[in-house]
């Protein structure tokens, strides 16, 4: 396979480091990292020949220009998560990246976006463009633009669902580092009657997607969208399969209807915005066709709620029979 020069953004953070680790040691391509902090990087940049780190800021990607016009692939992973950076790392920087690349030289851009974005049938969610946090609507205007650039045919637009990941080599993804939190409220939580569902995708997973799609672009006209994640599960099913992995049982469940969670809401004056209300009211963030590794005959490293659990270190505790 003739080896591609491949720039990757977002290498320190948790999906940049199982995608940069991932084509470090499975591939022969020419990488170059950029990442703002390399002190972040857990994986070893000098491996193998072939991987050069760029220590620069998104909001700088002028100044690689140059490199840019040479670049086969970009595989875009770097976000701002909040703070008065998110429009301009998120949307402005990021098309601007995408616009320096050479259509007739660069096969691919694997730009990541958020599942939040898109509603059950993988179209724009308008209520993420109207009132989702800066995050999600920073992302909601950048897809918007994509089909705008010159680039756009070549453009792999990836949507994960939530997200779990991290250890001592990768840094914890939002979910995973709070997923003892909630094994502590499971004992509480397991009587709740919940009504809603969703999909979930490990970061190795995420991995293993990438490098597919970079050794076998997608041959119809971009932006394509691909939502990341495993079969939807409904929150019933996560609370069932939580507690028999903790060996707690269920004896009774009381329906968690909405009016009483706005009672909670009121009671405990728990702060919700606009996006959290219209979240609790949505309730099923699910999508059509979401990919795995497995859609491409690959073999899936996280399937299961119970594969979340062994591999986030929680102990799962035995029955201790009648």
């Amino acid at each position: 396979m003739t080896s591609k020069r491949i720039f990757v953004t977002g290498a320190s953070g948790c999906i940049g480091h199982y995608i940069a680790e991932t084509l470090i040691q499975e591939t022969e391509h020419e990488l170059f990292l950029m990442v703002r902090n390399p002190d972040k990087l857990k994986f070893d940049v000098h491996a193998r020949p072939g991987v050069t780190m760029i220590r620069s800021d998104l909001r700088d990607i002028e100044q690689h220009a140059n490199l840019l016009k040479t670049i086969d692939c970009a595989i875009l992973t770097a976000t701002a998560w909040g703070g008065d950076e998110v429009h301009e790392v998120n949307v402005l920087s990021t098309l601007r990246l995408m616009e320096l690349l050479d259509p007739e030289v660069c096969q691919q851009v694997i730009y990541f976006s958020t599942a939040s974005v898109l509603d059950r049938n993988n179209q724009l969610l308008k209520e993420a463009g109207e009132f989702g946090t800066d995050y999600v609507r920073s992302k909601y205007a950048c897809f918007s633009e994509l089909s705008k650039l010159a680039i756009a045919p070549k453009i792999t637009a990836l949507f994960p669902t939530l997200v779990f990941g991290g250890g001592d080599r990768y840094p914890y993804s939002h979910l995973s580092s709070g997923i003892g939190e909630v094994v502590r409220w499971t004992k509480i939580i397991r009587f709740l009657d919940a009504d809603g569902s969703f999909h979930f995708v490990h970061g190795q997973d995420i991995a293993s997607v990438v490098k597919h799609l970079v050794e076998n672009p997608p041959i119809e006209v971009g932006p394509r969208k691909l939502v990341l994640g495993n079969e939807k599960m409904t929150v019933n099913q996560a609370i069932e399969e939580t507690c028999a992995y903790l060996s707690q049982k269920i004896y009774f469940r009381i329906p968690l209807s909405l009016w009483l969670a706005d009672f909670f809401i009121f009671l405990f004056r728990i702060q919700m915005g606009e996006w959290e209300r219209f979240s609790l009211h949505y309730r099923h963030f699910t999508h059509q066709n979401p990919v795995t590794p497995a859609t491409f005959g690959l073999p899936t490293y996280c399937a299961t709620l119970y594969d979340v659990m062994k591999l986030s270190g929680i102990p799962q505790k035995r029955s201790q029979g009648k």
